[in-house]
């Protein structure tokens, strides 16, 4: 850890000029723009002719115990394949290829071989249904898909024809006679040129494309650029303190953007073994796998996280944990009830950290080198400089208000300097992994930004030293008789009841007060749900919060609705509460309404 650069960041809370960003990355030795910043050459090529070359830096881990070494002698090999086969099949630079398959090696393979090949990289959940499916390859006008036979047969099949862009279906255990436009990807891959140098790229040239559900409407498809690589590399090593010795598991699932940018660039850049399992959560499955894979550096989410709090200490306490230094939660902000947790059980504290799709990688964090302040976000990386914003009510002319229509109705931004004042989360523009725009939306993508700040959506207020913490989306904010409450720190309050695992939090109407603050709450496996229960949470709460922010109803779920990387979906609950439209619910995992 640079002790230099986190120490200047925690004195004066952000780093604010080039030439402190520009320092961040001189122990990197990047090549110039004229070189090769392709994220795949960075991520993999770099490595060969390095004492790196014969280092494992993938670990395969099947659902049947099996377990597969791919070196970066191996994978350079693979993803050069993978982009000759792209190549043969007569697809250029720039076309995009969208990934539909389980955390299988060729997915992680052919991720990396599309970015070799100059082309853009979308993964897509195993676990959407046809429609989703359909709607991010049509926006995203998808050239080639990457899948298995059953994906294939169950989602794809009837329907991938009608798409004018999508000209091939790579079929990861194909064999034998396949439908016309559909090849057998590793029979390709036997014949296929394992020496294909990689593609050069321009700092600017389309790499990811990312979808984000929206609370209504079609999803948005994120951009991000090949410059990218900068802050996923350098993110890695100040958010999750990530070293080449490192033996690194992140279990995020690549259709989802932590799954790619921490789950298999970052980790490979900065030439760690990453650790990939292939099977679902089991908790005695992953304690295993953190002892058996000696694993140090882990990055996991909340909801998985809970989960381990729900199983209890006694299976903890069967398993040597002994390799761990650094574990870190994304997903949602972490409730202090599971930092406090992972010390006293793990005997480490979970560092949580802050980012978006939009941003590409991580913003704000606790470092390792830092205090946590349990249920904080923690400080800028270097680089970054954040600000909390509000937007200054101004009488404008007629004029002044027609110019201003596009970007802001509400007049100018204001900073707000004065510690623990609630506002908006910004990011000053021009980090490397910054978005670049919405697929065929800009007038959407200018709408993010004013002033020169990117305006995340997000609430969040800065402590006396710095901190950053987390209040709730915008839209979540709820307002009673008055008060502004976040639904974060209500459900952190109810966290910390003994028998309480999960909660969600929403505002509903009320003639009087506006709104009255309602709580979702999942009790421990072994605890019964009851009428004393919720009136004893009740007055927990209000001992806690106080009587003006404690929820006023509290209703018991075996499960809440959650998004695949974990976060719990507010606004869902909100709309079945009030009988609204529900939105885009093409990412929610399986819930009880």
């Amino acid at each position: 850890m640079n002790k230099k650069i986190i120490n200047k960041v925690i004195e004066n809370n952000q780093v604010t000029n080039l030439t402190d960003y520009q320092e961040c990355y001189q122990g990197f030795n990047w090549p110039n723009e004229t070189q090769q910043p392709n994220i795949a050459y960075q991520a993999v090529d770099s490595h060969l002719n390095t004492p790196n070359e014969d280092k494992v830096a993938l670990r395969w881990l099947g659902k049947k115990n099996q377990s597969i070494d791919f070196t970066y002698l191996d994978l350079a090999k693979q993803t050069s394949r993978f982009a000759s086969v792209l190549h043969t099949l007569g697809f250029e630079q720039g076309n995009r290829v969208f990934s539909l398959a389980g955390r299988l090696p060729l997915l992680y393979i052919a991720a990396l071989g599309t970015l070799k090949a100059g082309s853009v990289f979308t993964p897509l959940f195993s676990a959407f249904g046809p429609e989703p499916i359909r709607s991010r390859m049509e926006i995203g006008e998808a050239n080639v898909l990457i899948t298995t036979m059953s994906l294939y047969r169950k989602k794809v099949a009837k329907w991938w024809r009608e798409l004018p862009h999508l000209k091939a279906v790579l079929l990861i255990d194909g064999s034998g006679e396949l439908d016309d436009g559909c090849y057998a990807l590793t029979e390709l891959m036997a014949l296929a040129d394992a020496s294909f140098a990689c593609v050069q790229t321009s700092p600017e040239d389309m790499a990811l494309l990312h979808f984000t559900s929206g609370t209504t409407g079609k999803p948005k498809g994120v951009v991000h650029v090949h410059q990218a690589v900068l802050a996923h590399k350098s993110s890695a090593y100040y958010a999750l303190d990530l070293h080449a010795t490192d033996i690194y598991w992140c279990t995020a699932d690549p259709g989802w953007v932590t799954g790619t940018t921490y789950g298999i660039i970052a980790p490979l850049c900065l030439g760690a073994t990453m650790i990939v399992d292939e099977a679902e959560f089991e908790v005695e499955r992953w304690y295993h796998i953190l002892e058996q894979q000696k694993v140090s550096v882990w990055y996991s989410a909340p909801t998985a996280i809970r989960l381990l709090m729900k199983a209890g200490e006694g299976i903890r306490a069967q398993y040597d944990l002994s390799n761990l230094r650094f574990i870190a939660s994304v997903g949602e902000p972490l409730n202090p009830e599971a930092v406090i947790w992972s010390e006293q059980v793990l005997g480490l504290p979970f560092h949580d950290n802050w980012w978006q799709t939009e941003t590409g990688a991580i913003m704000i964090a606790n470092y390792a080198s830092m205090p946590i302040k349990p249920g904080s976000m923690g400080l800028p990386l270097p680089g970054i400089e954040a600000g909390i914003v509000k937007r200054a009510k101004q009488e404008n002319s007629l004029q002044d208000k027609q110019q201003d229509k596009q970007q802001d109705k509400q007049g100018k931004l204001e900073l707000i300097t004065r510690a623990n004042e609630i506002g908006e989360l910004a990011l000053k523009e021009g980090w490397p992994s910054m978005f670049r725009g919405y697929l065929h939306q800009n007038e959407k993508y200018q709408r993010c930004f004013k002033q020169g700040w990117y305006l995340s959506g997000d609430l969040a207020y800065k402590d006396e030293q710095g901190y950053y913490w987390f209040v709730g989306r915008a839209d979540d904010l709820i307002k009673s008789s008055g008060h502004l409450i976040g639904p974060f720190e209500v459900e952190s309050a109810l966290m910390e009841h003994e028998d309480v695992i999960e909660v969600g939090v929403i505002g509903i109407p009320d003639d009087i007060a506006g709104e009255l603050v309602k709580a979702y709450v999942t009790l421990k496996s072994d605890v019964e749900p009851s009428e004393q229960l919720q009136k004893e949470l009740k007055g927990f709460a209000r001992k806690k919060l106080g009587a003006a922010v404690a929820p006023k109803e509290i209703v018991f779920r075996q499960n809440l609705p959650k998004t695949r990387s974990g976060k719990i979906m507010r606004r869902l609950l909100k709309a079945r509460e009030l009988g609204l439209p529900e939105g885009d619910i093409s990412t929610l995992e399986s819930d009880e309404q």
